[in-house]
């Protein structure tokens, strides 16, 4: 992994599948954090570590890059129900999994589906809110067909950037995979899934906003866009530093 790592940029897909053999083990999956937060009005989230980015501006860059160092395997059934239990205390209908990506591929996938599964069956009417970056969702589309059948499913997908200097200076991936997550919008339409995009505003101009929005029209999706506003941890200060960014 480390040498990898240092390796800028790398194959995505590749590094999905190194990491996903880190953070997934007989069904079970890392996390290293379980707690309340006040996002989208208040929810319980499972905080995850292992992704297939390494994104310039992530809070949890230090955990994802480093994997096989952090954390505990928690089975889907396990992680369900500590979020649930979080979420009666707190007065909470909504839950997530933050931190990191939720699908690196067909053997984390299994993972959420169970964790979906079982907040279905234990919590009827719990909203599941999925953070991802849409990447293995625009690279695999039984990926979006399976998530359409859950409900209340939210799906979030975090764009980095809409060409491939700017993505693989921002995820360290290589520019060629920059439209994975874009297709996953696709996808996720044609599958008839709840989702949407979300933006770092500080990384997306006025013009690539409105080129963003033209990107859905165009393809029948809602020109809803979140954006997300960057949180200087001085974690991120730096690593925006050391990858050329700007910080003001």
């Amino acid at each position: 992994m480390q040498g990898m790592e240092l390796r800028m940029p790398f194959q995505p897909i590749k590094r999905a599948a190194e990491v996903e053999r880190i953070v997934v083990k007989g069904g079970k999956r890392k996390y290293y954090r379980f707690r309340a937060a006040a996002f989208y009005g208040g929810l319980a989230t499972a905080d995850a570590v292992g992704c297939c980015f390494l994104c310039a501006y992530c809070w949890n860059l230090g955990r994802n890059l480093h994997p096989e160092g952090v954390g505990e395997f928690y089975s889907g059934t396990e992680v369900a129900r500590i979020l649930l239990d979080i979420a009666r205390k707190k007065g909470f209908r909504q839950v997530r999994i933050s931190g990191a990506e939720p699908i690196l591929g067909r053997e984390s996938f299994p993972h959420l589906l169970e964790i979906l599964e079982t907040i279905r069956k234990e919590a009827p009417g719990t909203r599941f809110i999925l953070e991802t970056n849409g990447f293995m969702l625009g690279y695999d589309k039984d990926l979006a067909q399976e998530l359409a059948r859950f409900h209340p499913l939210l799906i979030r997908v975090s764009l980095k950037a809409l060409e491939p200097e700017k993505f693989e200076r921002i995820t360290g991936a290589q520019g060629q995979f920059y439209f994975y997550p874009l297709q996953a919008l696709i996808n996720l339409r044609e599958a008839g899934a709840h989702f949407w995009p979300a933006v770092m505003s500080e990384f997306f101009s006025t013009k690539e906003k409105q080129k963003l929005k033209n990107f859905l029209i165009q393809n029948q999706i809602p020109p809803e866009i979140e954006e997300e506003e960057l949180i200087l941890y001085p974690s991120v200060e730096e690593n925006l530093k050391t990858r050329g960014f700007k910080v003001i």
